[in-house]
């Protein structure tokens, strides 16, 4: 399995990297879901816990956001950083 074999998603759509009982996690989602009503580019959540590839790559580091298959952030969400992704 290739490494993004696990994920078919639309360009234009954040990926959340998460876990249960994650309060950070928690955070992201919240944060998502607003750029999601103010500019209408959603996001796709997979828990880590789901394939050991991702689990391996992602445990400490979570939540990450993923933006165009680059990692944009990790551990605490930033909106206006997301924000300005959106305007390059």
């Amino acid at each position: 399995m290739t490494e993004k074999s696990w994920v078919l998603l639309e360009d234009n759509q954040f990926i959340l990297y998460s876990r249960a009982r994650c309060p950070l996690c928690d955070e992201a989602k919240v944060i998502l879901e607003e750029v999601k009503r103010e500019s209408g580019i959603g996001y796709k959540e997979i828990d880590i816990h789901s394939d050991d590839v991702l689990l391996e790559k992602f445990a400490l580091m979570i939540p990450v956001i993923e933006w165009k298959e680059e990692i944009v952030q990790y551990g605490k969400a930033d909106k206006s950083a997301l924000n300005g992704l959106l305007q390059k």
